[in-house]
């Protein structure tokens, strides 16, 4: 199935960046979100996600007009074979918007949701019968960072993970299979590791919150987004490979660990940390660091590209 025809449920920031990735792909988008202002909003950030889609070589076979509103979610999913699901994180919400779309669902549709926060067990509990819906959680921008973490359980449909899965590979997508359920999936939980630690330094005064930040897109930032942690370190020790390296290092690490610290986000430490985050901003605006950020990202793909598909 080539989905010609996608519905966005939500269109916040995540929403309106799928929308724009599945009108690059060729796709036609319907979309749902309460908001009186979502129309407008989504056009708008569709047309400033255009140029980036094009420089990536994403826009060939698609248009931006190929957008249309609804006032229900209902109706956003009438004949739609793929339905991205990005209403706010709150289970009494979810479970109402899959009460509405279920009886109105294509045969074979598939409903992806973007949840990072709720787990498929979770967000099942809005349904009779739960077969359609995945998780596909993106990486924000989803137009900009490839990255897809698909899960399917036993009350998933056969087939429907791995259909989803390769969906989202053939508009440019990059997944990964969630084999058992955790809070945070994958990757956030990465990420939440790696900013335990960012603040325990800054609290213990070892570095500034903004010199952390450099020390990680200056230094393994650069090396993980060619590739992971575990592959990257299997080159540390030479050809003796990971083994080398584990035998190598593994007191280093071992004590490492031992003294890696437990920070909480209390009121204090979000002060410390916001407070850092604007001195090392330098009164860059919300507005420039978000392009700057989206601008990097963009030549970061191009560049990886040609190394990606070889």
């Amino acid at each position: 199935m080539d989905h010609a025809h996608t519905a966005c449920l939500g269109a916040g920031v995540i929403g309106a960046s799928w929308a724009a990735l599945f009108l690059a792909s060729g796709r036609s988008v319907a979309i749902f979100d309460p908001s009186p202002e979502a129309e407008a909003q989504t056009r708008a950030y569709v047309e400033t996600a255009w140029p980036t889609l094009t420089r990536l070589g994403l826009t060939e076979r698609g248009t931006p007009d190929a957008l249309t509103f609804y006032s229900s979610a209902a109706g956003a999913v009438d004949g739609a074979s793929f339905v991205q699901e990005n209403v706010p994180e709150r289970l009494p919400i979810k479970h109402a918007v899959f009460a509405e779309i279920e009886p109105a669902l294509a045969q074979g549709a598939i409903v992806a949701s973007s949840a990072s926060g709720l787990t498929l067990t979770q967000m099942q509990g809005g349904w009779t019968d739960p077969a359609p819906l995945v998780l596909g959680h993106p990486f924000n921008p989803p137009h900009l960072v490839p990255l897809v973490e698909v899960m399917g359980n036993e009350r998933t449909g056969p087939g429907i993970a791995d259909a989803a899965a390769a969906f989202y590979e053939s508009i440019g997508k990059v997944t990964i299979r969630v084999n058992k359920e955790v809070p945070g999936h994958v990757a956030n939980r990465l990420q939440a590791a790696v900013w335990r630690e960012a603040i325990h330094l800054a609290k213990e005064g070892v570095a500034s919150v903004g010199d952390i930040d450099k020390a990680m897109w200056a230094g393994p930032g650069l090396r993980w987004a060619a590739m992971g942690p575990t592959a990257c370190f299997s080159m540390g020790a030479g050809p003796g490979g990971l083994q080398a390296f584990c035998d190598h290092f593994k007191e280093t690490f071992n004590g490492w660990w031992d003294d890696m610290g437990r920070p909480y986000l209390d009121d204090e430490t979000i002060a410390m940390l916001v407070d850092g985050a604007a001195k090392a901003a330098g009164g860059m605006s919300h507005e420039d660091m978000l392009a700057r950020r989206d601008a990097m990202i963009t030549a970061m793909q191009e560049a990886l590209r040609p190394h990606r598909e070889g």
